[in-house]
């Protein structure tokens, strides 16, 4: 049966350039996408955020870069947490999937890796 379930993934940018925060998103997107096996037709709607000090560029783009044009995306910024990891790019995919949700995987890559493992992360 198909559901609509949330995969999560996380990543940082090198610094606050449009390069910086198009690339770490662009690679965190794809792992995503190749790691869970997920079609663009499977995903419902994006929602990216990132931390205060990344404002140079919507990491929506790189979807929409990537062809998904029916796709609902959405960016913000996270909370301004004290001592929260600096530079992170978040995003939660909404798909449609045959999958339970104990088979998707969250994928974090460079300095976000350790954010769930210590509770840091929602």
């Amino acid at each position: 049966m198909t559901a609509c379930w949330g995969i999560r993934g996380a990543t940082t940018a090198n610094a606050n350039t449009r390069e910086e925060i198009l690339s770490a998103t662009q690679e965190l997107l794809q792992e995503m996408i190749s790691v869970n096996q997920i079609e663009e037709s499977q995903v419902a709607a994006a929602w990216f955020t990132t931390t205060t000090d990344l404002n140079a560029v919507f990491p929506a783009q790189v979807a929409r870069q990537m062809g998904w044009m029916n796709v609902a995306l959405m960016c913000a910024h996270e909370m301004a947490v004290p001592n929260a990891l600096p530079r992170c790019i978040r995003v939660l995919l909404m798909v449609n999937t045959d999958k339970t949700p104990q088979e998707l995987q969250y994928i974090y890559l460079k300095d976000a890796k350790d954010l769930r493992s210590q509770g840091l992360d929602s």
